[in-house]
């Protein structure tokens, strides 16, 4: 039964002020590094707000609040184990030489007149391969920064095609902690909401390319010395070959076959932690040392690849930052925003508030395309309030969940444009931690490399496109609230 006793929109818009001004407050004074427990506090602060109204004027008791933070937790069980297992294949996949072997043969392609096309490609493949738009840029990304600037094009062209195919990845990787995030919001089997994705995103991306092809065209450049010193720093710390290719198939035509996600994610680390003992054991000995036994060093040198963070010297600091490894490690703090975002969704759901926020929405909500606009509009305007594209996420699929429930549309529907929304416009924003980080790696200001960064604003529009057009949307049969009352 509906309760009629919600707060006002206006009540209800303060815990997400109080979360705004406090995540302004914590960006301010740790920058990047907000996600490292400023912005748990900040959400469990704005939770307590949520309570404090709920309690003290709506007549909401505590037993509500904690049914619903148990209930948001619970639903994101698995997605907690997805990303540990998603931190342990992204050391396995480095340290077994997979990632490098293809950063190794893709760079290779570029030519100047190519560059940009290559440039945005290279960074597509690695992270797609990684998951992670921030490693990508912080590594693969400078040094093609620097190429660029080498061959005379401008750091803001340089920068967006850089940030394109990082977020390109970010948006469509299993290995990304923003798309299982946005599966786990809305509802959507990862590789279900991974495939609705490329509707709009494999469009997006080839009128990226067109335009980089283009103007790569008409730029004149030289030099790709650095190319050479990249490729012979990876050849000579790693064992490239061919053969570690088997691993990405391998998990290619298990993606392919829809096996469930854990288990693909599972055997993919598994294969690649064996692959690492074959054809990297010099690597896994400088990660464990020598403990006197080849067998139980290869062994430590595995495990540790899979749980904790790993460094290698290759000789050169850009190659040396893109082999660094964090494992299981270094996803706790993803997990714990994430825990701590559910509480704050929680106490938002079970106060009222977010009811009375999407009732706004809904009437705003009339046809697919509104639907789909109001998704849009409402994740930027998150993006740009809380700072923060996990949050933003979060918030725009819990609130538009049971709006695109009642007009009978699927949940992948709702997870595809909030990632369209939401994952790949927070660089944009300045004072976004996407925004303040990318800027800060490439040292290009955020307002330069933005007119370039096509594919991060083409996204939004192409979702709202492809709504209009009705392609690939499946609308369900839905019955009257009333009539399923009567029923029951």
């Amino acid at each position: 039964m509906k309760n009629k006793n919600l707060p006002s929109p206006l009540i209800s818009l303060i815990p997400i002020a109080v979360l705004v001004a406090m995540l302004a407050v914590t960006i301010h004074l740790f920058g990047s590094d907000a996600l490292g427990g400023g912005s748990q506090v900040c959400l469990l602060a704005a939770s307590g707000v949520c309570v404090l109204i709920g309690m003290g004027g709506f007549q909401r008791k505590w037993k509500h609040f904690e049914k619903a933070i148990t209930h948001n937790i619970t639903g994101i069980a698995t997605a907690l184990l997805i990303l540990l297992i998603i931190g342990a294949l992204s050391g396995a996949w480095m340290v077994s030489g997979v990632v490098p072997t293809l950063i190794y043969y893709g760079i290779q392609i570029i030519h100047p007149s190519f560059f940009l096309v290559s440039t945005c490609l290279i960074c597509c493949i690695v992270s797609v391969m990684t998951g992670s738009s921030w490693t990508t840029i912080a590594t693969i990304g400078i040094a093609l920064m620097g190429i660029g600037e080498a061959q005379g094009f401008a750091p803001g062209w340089i920068a967006g095609a850089i940030i394109s195919g990082a977020y390109f990845g970010d948006k469509v990787s299993p290995l990304s902690d923003t798309t299982v995030l946005a599966a786990s919001v809305t509802g959507s089997p990862i590789f279900s909401h991974i495939r609705y994705l490329l509707f709009t995103t494999i469009p997006s991306l080839i009128i990226t390319l067109v335009i980089f092809t283009i103007s790569g065209l008409f730029h004149e450049a030289s030099s790709t010395g650095n190319i050479a010193e990249f490729t012979q720093a990876l050849d000579a710390k790693f064992y490239i070959s061919g053969w570690l290719m088997i691993v990405p198939i391998a998990t290619g035509i298990m993606i392919a076959k829809k096996v469930p996600s854990l288990i693909t994610l599972f055997v993919s680390t598994a294969l690649a932690t064996v692959f690492a003992a074959i054809f990297q054991p010099e690597l896994l000995f400088e990660i464990a040392g020598d403990t006197g036994n080849y067998i139980l060093t290869l062994i430590k040198g595995c495990m540790s690849i899979l749980f904790g963070s790993t460094s290698l010297d290759a000789g050169n600091a850009q190659i040396n930052e893109l082999i660094a490894t964090r494992g299981m490690s270094g996803m706790l703090n993803t997990i714990w925003l994430i825990i701590c975002a559910m509480c704050f969704g929680g106490a938002m759901t079970a106060g009222g508030m977010l009811e009375s926020i999407t009732h706004v929405f809904t009437r705003l909500a009339k046809t697919r395309v509104s639907m789909v606009s109001s998704t849009v509009a409402s994740g930027l305007f998150l993006n740009v309030t809380t700072a923060d594209q996990y949050i933003s996420i979060i918030l725009t699929g819990n609130m538009f969940r049971d709006i695109y429930e009642e007009n009978g549309y699927e949940g992948r529907l709702l997870g595809r444009t909030t990632e369209d929304a939401v994952t790949v416009t927070s660089p944009l924003i300045p004072w976004n931690t996407c925004g303040m980080t990318q800027a800060t790696i490439l040292n290009v200001p955020t307002l330069t490399y933005l007119p370039y960064c096509f594919f991060n604003y083409i996204s939004p529009l192409m979702s709202i496109i492809v709504a209009a057009t009705g392609y690939s949307i499946v609308k369900r049969c839905v019955k009257p609230k009333e009539e399923t009352l009567t029923n029951e």
